[in-house]
């Protein structure tokens, strides 16, 4: 890293400090523990669902290899799958938010996309799920 020259060795320890709290916070939201998902769910159903949806549980699983998410709606219990970790934070909300309609909705049917598309990046999203799960089963042939 370059620092510049007219930092004193005292202020470029404390410039140096302050960027790693900055990047490990960075970190930590793109890479949320359980109580982390729980409480950025919370904070998703205020915003977009009218808080109508509280669930019990979120947490990370590593056993969906075929879905992003899972929701038991009569235990309030919300599954992501750990294959989301390191993708961008708005992707993962899609995730969340759709899962969180499930508890208000168990189908797939016109309330439920209405629902869910409250979310402005829905659309968005669902394309870049799409695309990295079109990538993740079609690598690129070796020329």
């Amino acid at each position: 890293m370059l620092l510049p020259a007219w930092l004193s060795g005292e202020d470029a320890d404390e410039w140096v400090s302050r960027m790693l709290d900055r990047l490990a916070a960075k970190e930590q939201r793109r890479r949320p523990t359980d109580e982390g998902l729980l409480e950025r769910a919370n904070e998703l159903s205020a915003k977009y669902l009218y808080g109508k949806a509280q669930p019990i549980s979120v947490r990370w699983v590593d056993n969906q290899q075929h879905r992003w998410g899972s929701c038991t709606p009569d235990s309030g219990t919300i599954r992501i799958s750990t294959r989301l970790k390191g993708l961008p934070e708005w992707v993962i909300n899609y995730v969340i938010i759709h899962e969180l309609v499930h508890l208000l909705v168990p189908s797939h049917g016109p309330d439920f996309w209405a629902l869910v598309e409250q979310y402005p990046k829905a659309e968005r999203a669902r394309g870049y799920l799409e695309g990295f799960s079109a990538a993740a089963s079609n690598p690129p042939e070796e020329c």
